[in-house]
C-alpha cells in the first residue's frame, strides 16, 4: 500500500512540475504586479482578487455543470464546425492603401485592420494559424491565415479587448512590436505586453468608462460581459469593449460578451454609431452569459444606435459545437430592422465611408 501510495505522490509531483513549467513558459504572459496591480485594487471592477463582470455572470449556464458540460461537448457528434472547402479571401495590399479612403480589412474572427484619416489601427490581431497555446489545438480554417504582419503597415494605434488566445497572440505580438506606436488596452493587460518587451510609455490600459486621447483621436473603454485568462486564473485583467471616435467617425469596437443592459447605456451616453462591430459566433445554450446568441446581435445594434453592423467572432476557428456558417446564416435571417449588415470576405476591402456597400452571401454554397 504504501509503495501505491509512494508511485501516486511521485506521478503527482511529476505532473506538477510539468504543469508548472508548460504554465512558465512567456506566451502564458505574466499576472499583473508592482503599481499596475495597485492601481487594479483601486478599480470598482476589481474585487476579492479579481475581476467582476456588471451583472452576475456564470461561465457556464448549463445545470450539468463545468466538468460535465466539457466532456459532452467534446465527445458530442458535431456537424459542419470545420468548413470542407477553403474560404475565400482577398489579397488586399494593406502597404499600398489610397489615402484618401477610409478602410476596414478583417482577417477573420475577430482580427481586423483600418485606416481612418491617414491612421492605422489593428484589433485583436491573431496571424499565427490557431488559437490556442500550442499549434496543434484550434487551428485556422483553410485560407482563413494568408495575412501575417509583414503584410501591414506601420501601425499607430493597436487595440486589445481582453488577453484570450484568439484574440492575444504571443507570436503576432512579438513580431508586431517594431511596427507599433500605441497600445490600448483593458486594464491589466499591459502587464502581458510588457512582459513581452513592449515600452510602458507605449502602452495604455483602461477601466471601464476611462477614455484617452490621442490629438483628435479619441478611445473610451466600455464595459463587456465576459471574463480573462490565459492559464489556471481567470479575471486578473480585465476584459472590455471600446468607443472610437474620431474627426470623421463613431465606432464600437466590442469584445466578446454577453447580452446586458449595459449596451443601452453605451448607446445612450457615446451613440449613435457608424459602425458596431459586435461578437456573432462560438456561442452555446451552455456559455449564454458570455457569448451572445444570434437571436442578440441585432438587439445589441439597436441599443447602441447604429447604422451598420459587422458581425465578427466566426469563419476562423471553432471553439464551439455550431457549424461553422451558423453565425453569418442567422444575421441575415435575424435581420429585421434598417441597420445595415457587413459581412465581407476575409481580405475584402470595406468602405467605411459607403453605407450603402454591398457584400455577398459569400459562404452559402460552401461545404
Amino acid at each position: 500500500m504504501k509503495r501505491i501510495l509512494k508511485v501516486l505522490l511521485g506521478l503527482i509531483l511529476f505532473l506538477s512540475l510539468i504543469t508548472m513549467g508548460i504554465l512558465n513558459q512567456s506566451k502564458f504572459g505574466q499576472h499583473p504586479k508592482g503599481e499596475r496591480l495597485e492601481r487594479i485594487k483601486k478599480s470598482a471592477n476589481y474585487q476579492d482578487g479579481a475581476f467582476k463582470n456588471l451583472s452576475d455572470t456564470k461561465v457556464m449556464t448549463s445545470d450539468k455543470g463545468t466538468f460535465r458540460t466539457m466532456l459532452d461537448f467534446m465527445l458530442s457528434k458535431k456537424v459542419d464546425v470545420t468548413p470542407t472547402d477553403s474560404l475565400p479571401f482577398v489579397k488586399t495590399n494593406l502597404k499600398n492603401l489610397n489615402q484618401e479612403e477610409d478602410i476596414l480589412v478583417w482577417f477573420g474572427h475577430s482580427s481586423y485592420f483600418m485606416r481612418i484619416d491617414g491612421r492605422t489601427y489593428l484589433v485583436d490581431p491573431v496571424f499565427c494559424g490557431y488559437a490556442a497555446p500550442f499549434s496543434f489545438m484550434n487551428k485556422a480554417y483553410k485560407g482563413t491565415n494568408n495575412y501575417h504582419v509583414d503584410d501591414l503597415p506601420n501601425i499607430d494605434y493597436l487595440i486589445i479587448s481582453h488577453d484570450h488566445w484568439d484574440h492575444l497572440d504571443y507570436e503576432t505580438i512579438l513580431q508586431l512590436k517594431p511596427k507599433v506606436k500605441q497600445v490600448v488596452c483593458a486594464l491589466g493587460v499591459g502587464q502581458h505586453l510588457e512582459y513581452w518587451g513592449y515600452e510602458t510609455t507605449m502602452i495604455h490600459e483602461l477601466d471601464w468608462y476611462e477614455g484617452i486621447s490621442f490629438g483628435d483621436v479619441n478611445f473610451t473603454a466600455t464595459p463587456a460581459r465576459h471574463f480573462s485568462g490565459r492559464g489556471l486564473r481567470r479575471n486578473k485583467t480585465l476584459w472590455a469593449s471600446y468607443v472610437l471616435k474620431t474627426p470623421s467617425y463613431n465606432f464600437y469596437i466590442g469584445g466578446d460578451s454577453g447580452y446586458d443592459p449595459f449596451y443601452k447605456e453605451i448607446g445612450s451616453k457615446y451613440g449613435p454609431f457608424d459602425l458596431a462591430i459586435i461578437e456573432q459566433g462560438q456561442y452555446s445554450e451552455d456559455w449564454n452569459q458570455i457569448h451572445l446568441l444570434p437571436k442578440q446581435l441585432f438587439q445589441v445594434a439597436e441599443d447602441l444606435n447604429v447604422q451598420r453592423v459587422f458581425p465578427v467572432h466566426n469563419s476562423k476557428f471553432a471553439l464551439s459545437g455550431h457549424p461553422w456558417y451558423e453565425p453569418l446564416n442567422a444575421a441575415l435571417e435575424n435581420k429585421e430592422s434598417e441597420i445595415a449588415l457587413v459581412t465581407p470576405m476575409v481580405g475584402e476591402v470595406v468602405s467605411l465611408n459607403d453605407s450603402t456597400q454591398v457584400f455577398s452571401s459569400w459562404w452559402k454554397d460552401l461545404k
